[in-house]
């Protein structure tokens, strides 16, 4: 079995037999939804490899392949009249560089078009009978003259665009001085992209371009190019679609279960496999109305090239090529509230809920957003950081979650940059934890986080604390390890488990501790002591308040009913060491072992 990774062309994929999961009885259903669509999907989801396909479909120069391309596929037994009837003409905005000025990016987007068009005249000289005048500072000129031409030929256009977004996302989140500035020059006004747009619409209304197919991250540009082109069908949240540009649960299973076939794993091994793509890849749902979830299919592709060519997981199972989305982090956690925010969403408690999601949402949407979180949300959710839930609030609001341990991950990871700073405590963190994995030893870390941690709050922040606060700071500090499966929230019990790190299957082999904690918090009015007499205190006798030993009971009960579920569900496998963490205010940590 070929693994595509990284492989976005359906033409090569299919001549080289790579492998495909069909997904092209959806084309009837993309021509029936319109004739100008946008598809909105995460980076890195399968979208220019749909576009790709397409493109081979419809182009009307690759009637001869259509047998080779499609005959084995479920549109090759039944396609449409509109097979291979187009003239093709693709952009992609990725490559369009986001550097400098914007008169610079506009004489980079306009050279990117420009190039196409003359590829595309190159490609169907034999067809055309008159030639098409390239304008290079203006390709807007260049686009009406290129379709009055492929009016003559008799066939129509079909337009496919590629991250139609991308670099305007990417100036919209620069740290550079005046990007705001330089994002409104492409956006507003007459600005390139906005003008580019509104000469689309334009040939768009009878004058040859029949068809448009976009693709992007957010609605973000394309709400800011406004009344230029409103005219395109977002089919973002259909149902039917929301597995197009991923892999379903059946479809991942059957090519593991052939990957451990190959690799003559055990069938234990095989579920463990299957486990751990669950838990780091499964969990995007882009419809309310769908029922199923999807996984990431270049995360995915990643996992099982490697355990194919290896008979092992890779080590780290972020795919590198992915941590880009650590910039796009970075970005919200500069807006209104965007700390708030991505501490927020670990909370299984109080999830995220909004209304409905947003179509229509421009950069001054997002920077004068309340602090309620909901824009914000909403962006994240575009960029694959939270996903739709099954779950809906009394209100009939619909509530977001983490998708998947690989976005958790990267949340915690921005906000350790966020609170612990750019690594000045990275030894003593490593210090600290190292006997809590190797010994089950929680006494240095918590003492590190009452000496380092804690100080960092001030008195505003009691308004606002509770349970999760001090779980957020333990998180941050374990995460990034990379011999745990490291869960927040963990289902267990008909119950959710504060903290848990199980040892990976393929990390075994060393000497690990699984590690379960429950947390408590008090107040300090529900203690009725003040700071400093916490302070004060001996830690025996703060140990025998009548509220700590409440805490402690309740906690020792969760762990109890947490412990019995893990052990039952990994067979004994585990070597388990419970622990409650009670935090008094911002003063002490209490911790025991169970």
């Amino acid at each position: 079995m070929e693994f595509p990774y990284g492989l976005a062309d359906y033409r090569a994929l299919i001549k080289e037999r790579y492998l495909y999961i069909d997904r092209t009885d959806r084309i009837p259903l993309i021509e029936q939804a319109g004739r100008q669509l946008i598809l909105l999907r995460p980076r890195r989801f399968g979208k220019t490899l749909w576009l790709s396909l397409l493109e081979n479909y419809y182009d009307l120069a690759r009637a001869d392949e259509f047998d080779e391309l499609f005959g084995h596929l479920a549109i090759g037994k039944n396609p449409t009249p509109k097979r291979n009837q187009y003239f093709i003409l693709k952009w992609d905005f990725s490559s369009v560089s986001p550097q400098g000025d914007a008169e610079t990016i506009k004489d980079n987007l306009h050279g990117h078009i420009n190039v196409q068009i003359r590829n595309f005249c190159l490609r169907y000289k034999h067809h055309l009978s008159a030639e098409v005048k390239l304008h290079p500072t203006n390709a807007a000129l260049s686009l009406e003259s290129l379709v009055a031409v492929t009016q003559d030929a008799g066939h129509p256009l079909y337009l496919l665009i590629d991250e139609y977004d991308n670099f305007a996302n990417e100036v919209m989140m620069s740290r550079q001085q005046g990007a705001r500035d330089r994002y409104e020059a492409l956006l507003y006004g007459e600005g390139a992209l906005k003008s580019l747009f509104k000469t689309v619409k334009a040939i768009s209304a009878g004058m040859g371009l029949e068809r448009v197919f976009i693709t992007g991250v957010s609605p973000i540009a394309m709400s800011d190019v406004s009344s230029a082109y409103n005219v395109a069908e977002n089919i973002s949240a259909d149902p039917a679609l929301n597995d197009l540009c991923g892999f379903r649960e059946t479809e991942v299973a059957t090519i593991v279960q052939n990957v451990a076939d190959s690799c003559s794993l055990t069938a234990v091994e095989a579920d463990q496999a299957m486990e751990m793509m669950q838990v780091f890849y499964n969990g995007y749902r882009f419809s309310r109305e769908a029922q199923e979830r999807i996984y990431n299919p270049t995360l995915a592709i990643y996992f099982l090239k490697h355990l194919q060519r290896h008979c092992r997981y890779p080590r780290k199972l972020l795919d590198e090529n992915l941590a880009t989305d650590r910039l796009k982090l970075d970005y919200v956690s500069r807006l209104p509230g965007g700390p708030e925010i991505l501490s927020q969403v670990l909370d299984r408690e109080q999830p995220l809920a909004i209304a409905e999601l947003s179509e229509r949402f421009g950069v001054a949407d997002i920077l004068n957003a309340s602090r309620d979180g909901v824009t914000t949300a909403t962006l994240l959710f575009y960029l694959g950081m939270l996903t739709l839930s099954t779950e809906v609030t009394e209100q009939g609001e619909t509530t977001l979650n983490v998708p998947n341990l690989t976005a958790k991950d990267l949340y915690l990871e921005r906000l350790r940059e966020l609170h612990l700073g750019s690594g000045e405590d990275s030894d003593e963190i490593r210090a600290v934890t190292k006997p809590l994995y190797s010994q089950g030893d929680l006494q240095p870390l918590c003492a590190f986080i009452e000496r380092k941690r804690l100080q960092l709050f001030d008195n505003r922040d009691y308004a606002s604390a509770n349970e999760l606060t001090i779980k957020t700071v333990f998180l941050m500090l374990l995460a990034g390890n990379l011999f745990y499966i490291l869960d927040s929230e963990t289902e267990l019990a008909r119950g959710y488990a504060d903290l848990t790190m199980i040892v990976r299957p393929d990390m075994r082999q060393y000497q690990l501790l699984d590690i379960l904690i429950e947390f408590k918090y008090l107040s300090l009015e529900r203690l009725k002591l003040s700071g400093r007499q916490l302070r004060e205190m001996p830690q025996e006798a703060l140990e025998q308040l009548p509220e700590v030993a409440r805490q402690r009971h309740q906690a020792e009960a969760a762990l109890t009913e947490y412990r019995t579920a893990l052990e039952n569900k990994y067979a004994g496998a585990l070597r388990l060491r419970c622990f409650s963490v009670v935090t008094l205010g911002f003063e002490r940590l209490l911790w025991a072992k169970y």
